[in-house]
């Protein structure tokens, strides 16, 4: 069926109500082909209801007007124009005039692909025709929530780079290989890249996108994205999207005034224009906004296989401009509920992620039930009290105690991934490591805790790329991670902490398959303000399985210090941030640590371990053998 023939009535209505899921099979450029599979014609066709005139302006005919007009096949504003030829990988625009008068040059809203800025144009591409290899994962991959999930947040022109040039970026087909022996080699389960969508300004990180179909050209073709994404899954590893419903860019090529008015955005100005980022709302009561958004989600899902979204700045979606004090906009979380539905009715196991600063109730409830129907929430709470208490002098940690056992008087609410994202590491904040009080010493001591902490704390986990490596440097998008540092032994030490921990995490069901059930987790210790030490338990479902992990955020080591267990086990340390290959004092217990059958901290046995300065330490049960009876 030709896009002339999709455009009818029902298409229109269902656009109009915000329930089109595939817009983007009638708008944009869509080739033609015979039997034969050769381009024959491309058809144009473009939502517009303000325009006077639209214009197809683009290299075929020196992008002057008058010599490709659209005409306008009905009263809701869709324009269309076929032309006969081959028109792949050819730029263009459309100019649109106004009934006042103006002419605006703008880019294809639903274009799939883009030239590279600082070109504005819109390329005609084929979306259509890519194999895929990734069956077994598409098909036998499970529901996330009883499962280990470690998610490396990227940003793909920052992560490696070729040389010191502005645009010398690895293409997906080069960062790939790459890419995957790095994510294997330290167990990461997912990888969230930044948003991939066009955007005009390097420095926006790419959440201020012009081009919400088409795959930025910085890093290769969309084929190219789709072989990325291809390969992640079949070594394993899910690709989660950065994806930003809320705000748009500003420039004048793309959607903002589209038609020279807010066709996309809130009519009032008020509430329309984001003075704090310099971009303009997207008004998500609209049915054509809806439906603009809804498709693209679905499109990523069906033509990239991407297997879930964290939706930025939702917090800004819930509140109008993120003020609580203005209401709830009702329109925006009636949308984020039809989205979960829309997404969830194509694959209930895609992730749907809230990036979301505010306290609004349910937000990972299923929409079914009045929730948003997210199924993860950024806990940036969590975030915000960590790096307050991490960020204090030793000395004055008792003063804080609670900062860090708050989380779990409302961590059941909702689902939560634990992130220190990119925002964390940028505009002066400093990196992790420089965070950290103290000596240098102190400080990669603290880093290794603050990363333990994370690891053993109930929720999902995401780290931004570079966290890893304990730089002192904070993010650029301007060039590479600084991996020359792992030369020197402090941060190679370090990092190598990090391995070890991460590849703990994933082999251990008792960090992550209870994650969501108050059974999954238990204080031993909550209140030792005194010494600044916390003692709590992670369990599986099987609750023999189990760890018991043991912080001290003091400088001081603590010989024979007593900790509550359950069995009558032994106890083996897997791991200890203090163990000198990791940069510690070596602060270190034995083999096997003996299990005392003394009631302690409400349990029914106990053990006396050495616990280390500034250092975290995990302790795994080991079932005593049998005695066998000596033969007489």
């Amino acid at each position: 069926m030709s896009v002339r023939e999709k455009i009818d009535h029902n298409f229109l209505y269902f656009f109009d109500q915000g329930e089109s899921l595939d817009s983007y099979n009638v708008f944009g450029a869509h080739l033609v082909k015979d039997e034969d599979g050769n381009n024959i014609a491309c058809e144009f066709a473009l939502y517009a209801p303000n325009a006077k005139r639209v214009d197809l302006v683009g290299e075929w005919n020196d992008f002057k007007e008058g010599v490709h007009e659209l005409f306008c096949v009905d009263n809701k504003g869709v324009w269309y124009a076929r032309l006969e030829g081959d028109y792949e990988w050819q730029r263009y625009k459309y100019l649109i005039t106004t009934h006042d008068g103006r002419r605006l040059y703008k880019s294809d809203p639903y274009a799939f692909y883009s030239q590279l800025r600082p070109s504005q144009d819109s390329k005609v591409y084929d979306i259509e025709g890519y194999k895929w290899n990734d069956d077994f994962w598409m098909y036998t991959h499970p529901k996330s929530y009883d499962r280990p999930m470690l998610i490396y947040e990227m940003h793909m022109g920052s992560w490696r780079r070729k040389g010191p040039g502005e645009d010398d970026f690895y293409m997906f087909n080069e960062i790939a290989p790459q890419l995957i022996e790095y994510l294997k080699d330290y167990g990461y389960t997912h990888v969230e890249v930044m948003p991939i969508y066009e955007h005009p300004l390097d420095m926006s990180w790419g959440y201020q996108g012009t081009g919400y179909y088409a795959v930025t050209p910085r890093y290769g073709v969309p084929k190219d994205f789709m072989w990325f994404v291809d390969q992640l899954h079949q070594n394993g590893i899910g690709v989660i999207m950065d994806w930003v419903p809320g705000h748009i860019c500003k420039d004048a090529h793309g959607l903002y005034m589209f038609d020279g008015t807010p066709l996309y955005e809130y009519p009032d100005e008020e509430i329309r224009e984001n003075k704090e980022w310099g971009t303009a709302n997207l008004d998500l009561g609209k049915g054509t906004t809806r439906s603009f958004l809804f498709s693209n989600a679905l499109f990523y899902m069906k033509y990239f296989h991407i297997d879930g979204f964290r939706v930025d700045a939702v917090s800004n979606l819930i509140y109008y401009l993120g003020n609580s004090d203005r209401g709830v906009n009702e329109g925006a979380c009636e949308f984020l509920r039809k989205l979960s539905s829309h997404i969830f009715k194509q694959d209930d196991r895609v992730l749907l992620m809230a990036e979301d600063s505010s306290s609004f109730a349910n937000v990972t409830k299923p929409a079914s039930i009045g929730g948003l129907g997210f199924n993860y929430k950024w806990d940036m709470g969590w975030m915000n009290d960590t790096l307050k208490y991490f960020k204090l002098d030793p000395i004055y940690r008792k003063y804080h105690h609670h900062q860090l056992t708050f989380s779990m008087m409302y961590y059941y609410n909702e689902q939560f991934v634990l992130p220190f994202s990119h925002d964390e590491v940028v505009h002066m904040k400093g990196s992790l490591l420089n965070k950290m009080p103290g000596d240098q010493w102190q400080q990669f001591a603290n880093y290794r805790l603050l990363i333990g902490y994370m690891m053993t704390h109930p929720g999902k986990k995401l780290l931004f790329m570079g966290n890893e490596l304990a730089s002192y440097d904070e993010w650029h998008y301007e060039g590479e991670l600084p991996w020359s540092i792992k030369k020197y032994p402090a941060h190679d030490s370090a990092n190598r902490f990090v391995k070890d921990l991460t590849t703990i995490y994933k082999n251990e069901p008792a960090l992550w398959q209870m994650d969501y059930d108050t059974n999954g987790f238990e204080f031993i210790e909550a209140d030792n303000a005194e010494q600044s030490i916390y003692v709590y338990a992670r369990y599986a479902a099987d609750k023999s399985d189990h760890i018991i992990v043991v912080m001290n955020c003091t400088p001081n080591t603590y010989e024979n210090f007593k900790i509550g267990v359950k069995g009558n086990y032994f106890y083996e340390e897997i791991i200890n941030s203090d163990k000198d290959i990791y940069g510690g004092s070596n602060k270190i217990n034995p083999k096997k640590i003996r299990v005392y059958k003394k009631e302690w901290q409400r349990q029914t046995h106990s053990i006396n371990i050495t616990v280390p300065p500034l250092g975290i330490v995990l302790l795994k049960p080991v079932v005593r053998p049998k005695r066998t009876k000596k033969a007489k």
